[in-house]
C-alpha cells in the first residue's frame, strides 16, 4: 500500500472514529473490543429472532391451555442444566466452556430441526412442546453466557459507556432475524431456518476468539483476569452466594418480579393471538412484526435516547423506569383490553427493557466477585427467571378460579409492578453505593504513593 493510500484509510478510519464518538464515548484503545462484542451479540439475537417467532407460534399452536404446564417444564430443565453449568465454569477457562456451550445448544436445534422434518402433523405439536421448553432454556443461557463474559472484560465505568452500544447490536441483530422472517415465515421451512439460526452460533464463536486473541495493546486495560484463567470455586456457589449477598437478592428479586409481569403480559397476549388470528401462518408473522417494531423502536432509543439518560439519570432511576412503564400499561390494559392496546404496551414495554433496563441491569454485575459473574448470574438469569415464569403462568388457573379475566389480570400485573418499583430504587441505590466505596478504595491507594 502507498503512503497515500495509508494516509487516506487512517484519515477515513479518523473520520468512522469521530462518528462513532457522536453516539458511544469510547476510547481508541476499546475500539476493537467494542467491535468484536457488537459482532457476537448481533449474532446471538439474529438467531434468536428467526428462532423466537417459531417457538411462539408452537405454544399457540400446542394450546394455550398448556401453557403452564410448558412453563413448569422449562424450570425443571434450567434447574437440571443449572449444575452442568457450574461444573464447565470451574473447571474450564471461559475460552473453553462459552463456545462449549454454544455449540451443545446449536447441536440440539439441528436435533430439533431433523425431528420438525420427519414428524406427521400430530407429531409436530408435541415435537413444538418440546421446542418451546428447549429454546426457552437455551436462550436464556446463551444470552448470560455473553453478558457475562462482557461483564467479566469491561469495567463499571466502561460499561456506563459502552454497555448501551453493545445492546445496539443486540438490537440490530433481532432486527435482522425479524426483518428475515417477516419476508420468510411463510416461504421458507422452518428446518432451513433453524440451520441458518445454528451457523449465526458458530459465528459468535468465532466472535469470542477474536476476542481472546486481542493483541495487547488492543486489550482492555481493566485489571480483569485472561480468558484462560480458571474461576473455580463452588459448585453450588450460584446458589448459596445469591442469597447470602443482599446486593444478589436484590438483583433476583428484579428478575424474579420482571419475569412474573412479563409473563402476565405473554398470557394476554396468547389470549388474544388466539382469538384475533386462527391460521397458523399469520399468528407467526404477527410475533415477527412485533419483534421487528420492538427493535426498531429499541434501536433509535439506543442511538438518540439511552446514551443521554444514563449520562442525566442515577441507576436507581434507569431501573425505575421499567416498572413504572408496566404499572401504567397494565392499568392501560385493564380500561382497554384489545388487541392495539396490548400492542402498544408490549411493544413499548420491550422497547424499554432491550434500550434501558437490559444494559443497566447486566452493568450490576462489573461490581461483583469473578465467580459471581458467571455463576450467580447464570443462576439468577435462568432459574430465578423461570422461577418468576412458573409463578407467573400458575396464575392463569387460579384467576380462571376465581372468575377473572384480562381485566383483573392487568390490575394484578401493575399490583407486582409496584413491588418491582421498589425493589429497583432499592437495588441502584445499592449499586451506587458500591461503585463510591470501590472509588473512594482506589482514590486512596493512589494518594499513598504520592505522600511517600
Amino acid at each position: 500500500m502507498t503512503q497515500g493510500a495509508r494516509q487516506s484509510t487512517g484519515a477515513a478510519g479518523d473520520l468512522a472514529f469521530r462518528l462513532l464518538r457522536l453516539g458511544v464515548d469510547v476510547r481508541r484503545s476499546e475500539l476493537a473490543a467494542l467491535a468484536w462484542s457488537w459482532l457476537h451479540i448481533f449474532a446471538l439475537l439474529c438467531a434468536n429472532h428467526i428462532i423466537r417467532p417459531m417457538r411462539d407460534q408452537m405454544a399457540v399452536a400446542g394450546g394455550i391451555e398448556n401453557l403452564p404446564l410448558l412453563f413448569t417444564a422449562t424450570l425443571i430443565v434450567v434447574i437440571l442444566l443449572d449444575l452442568p453449568f457450574a461444573y464447565l465454569v470451574k473447571t474450564m477457562p471461559r475460552s473453553r466452556f462459552i463456545p462449549l456451550t454454544y455449540r451443545f445448544f446449536a447441536a440440539t436445534i439441528l436435533c430439533f430441526a431433523l425431528a420438525l422434518h420427519l414428524a406427521d402433523a400430530r407429531q409436530t405439536i408435541w415435537v413444538g412442546r418440546a421446542f418451546y421448553i428447549w429454546i426457552s432454556v437455551s436462550s436464556l443461557f446463551v444470552l448470560s453466557v455473553y453478558w457475562a463474559l462482557i461483564a467479566d472484560l469491561f469495567t463499571s465505568e466502561q460499561g456506563k459507556r459502552l454497555f448501551g452500544f453493545i445492546a445496539a447490536g443486540a438490537t440490530a441483530g433481532a432486527i435482522t432475524g425479524s426483518s428475515l422472517m417477516t419476508v420468510l415465515a411463510r416461504q421458507v421451512g422452518p428446518v432451513y431456518l433453524l440451520i441458518g439460526a445454528t451457523l449465526l452460533l458458530e459465528v459468535a464463536v468465532g466472535s469470542m476468539r477474536g476476542l481472546s486473541r486481542l493483541p495487547e495493546g488492543a486489550k482492555l486495560d481493566s485489571g480483569k483476569p485472561p480468558a484462560e484463567a480458571l474461576i473455580g470455586g463452588n459448585l453450588l456457589a450460584g446458589v448459596t452466594h445469591t442469597f447470602s449477598n443482599p446486593y444478589l437478592v436484590h438483583t433476583a428479586c428484579f428478575m424474579l418480579l420482571y419475569a412474573m409481569t412479563s409473563t402476565l403480559l405473554y398470557l394476554q397476549q396468547a389470549h388474544l393471538v388466539s382469538v384475533n388470528f386462527g391460521e397458523r401462518g399469520a399468528q407467526t408473522m404477527f410475533f415477527a412484526k412485533v419483534d421487528l417494531v420492538v427493535n426498531v423502536l429499541t434501536l433509535v432509543m439506543q442511538l438518540f435516547v439511552v446514551g443521554y439518560a444514563q449520562r442525566l439519570l442515577r441507576v436507581s432511576m434507569t431501573l425505575a423506569l421499567l416498572p413504572a412503564l408496566s404499572i401504567m400499561g397494565f392499568g392501560a390494559m385493564s380500561l382497554v383490553p384489545t388487541i392495539a392496546a396490548l400492542v402498544v404496551f408490549q411493544v413499548a414495554r420491550r422497547a424499554g427493557n432491550y434500550a434501558v433496563a437490559r444494559p443497566t441491569r447486566e452493568a450490576l454485575f462489573t461490581v461483583v466477585a469473578r465467580e459471581d459473574r458467571y455463576k450467580a448470574k447464570a443462576f439468577i438469569d435462568t432459574v430465578v427467571y423461570r422461577l418468576g415464569d412458573q409463578i407467573g403462568i400458575w396464575c392463569q388457573p387460579l384467576i380462571t378460579g376465581m372468575g377473572w379475566g384480562l381485566i383483573e389480570m392487568s390490575l394484578l400485573g401493575a399490583g407486582i409492578s409496584a413491588v418491582w418499583l421498589v425493589n429497583s430504587l432499592r437495588l441502584g441505590r445499592h449499586h451506587e453505593r458500591i461503585v463510591q466505596a470501590a472509588s473512594q478504595v482506589t482514590a486512596s491507594s493512589e494518594e499513598r504513593p504520592r505522600r511517600a
